[in-house]
């Protein structure tokens, strides 16, 4: 008999990786941001690989460069934190300055902290996907070599 759970899983992927993405989007304004956006695209990416196993799962491009990712992330947050200091602003200063028109469409609007989010949400996917790629390299290993 089949187990559901493998197609299950690959049909959870891209609903999970939009819902955390729709986390990551609403981070400045309500309850979401990118620490639970990258919390839980990396979870989604956990359930591929105790369903389909490593080699399956590394098929994905966004896993098998998951440590750059988290280096962009890193990049994104430090750059967002200190760049308004070369202005002459205090670090993590939300541009647009309050009062100042934005850029964005409806109730999205494009600001430092959506950018400062999105970093964050990458250095949480990143280095999660990255320890659970070593956990399943590292037991693959084992494997092979035997108790």
């Amino acid at each position: 008999m089949r187990s559901f759970v493998p197609p299950l899983s690959r049909m959870l992927l891209w609903p999970s990786l939009i819902i955390a993405l729709s986390f990551w989007l609403k981070g400045g304004g309500e309850v979401g941001g990118g620490f639970p956006a990258g919390a839980l695209a990396g979870l989604a990416v956990l359930l591929q690989y105790v369903v389909t196993g490593r080699e399956q799962t590394r098929r994905y491009v966004v896993v098998r460069y998951a440590a750059p990712l988290a280096g962009v992330g890193l990049l994104l947050v430090v750059g967002t934190a200190f760049l308004p200091v070369l202005a002459g602003y205090t670090p993590v200063s939300l541009f647009p300055r309050p009062g100042q028109p934005g850029m964005g469409a409806g109730a999205f609007h494009l600001h430092t902290a959506l950018i400062f989010e999105g970093g964050l949400m990458l250095i949480v996917f990143g280095l999660v996907v990255t320890v659970i790629d070593r956990f399943a390299l590292s037991t693959a290993n084992q494997g092979d070599e035997g108790p």
